[in-house]
């Protein structure tokens, strides 16, 4: 039996923000061995019912991603200063803007 690509997006939704299978299967009427199939096929990344990659891994990686490049910009912006105020080879400052 072929179900609307709606239906699979709507269980696959649920699936991804941890609604287990079962409640799945029985709110969308949709036998259990299906939304099984579905989560196995489409949601591979799910291991034991778990939906969520661990979100504190995740936001520590982002925080310590986003002081690395503050770091890299204010070396960037201290050196602009610093080749802003050098003189060139032939005698004159550069220039900056």
């Amino acid at each position: 039996m072929s179900h609307p690509p709606e239906l699979r997006r709507r269980a696959l939704d649920l699936l991804a923000v941890g609604e287990p299978v079962k409640k799945v299967a029985v709110d969308l009427g949709l036998k259990e061995r299906t939304v099984y199939q579905w989560r196995r096929r489409y949601l591979p990344h799910l291991r034991n019912g778990r939906s969520v990659p661990d979100a504190g891994s995740e936001l520590k990686a982002a925080r310590k991603r986003i002081a690395e490049l503050e770091t890299e910009l204010a070396v960037l912006r201290r050196a602009t200063e610093l080749l802003c105020g050098a003189a060139s080879p032939k005698g004159d400052s550069l220039r900056c803007t």
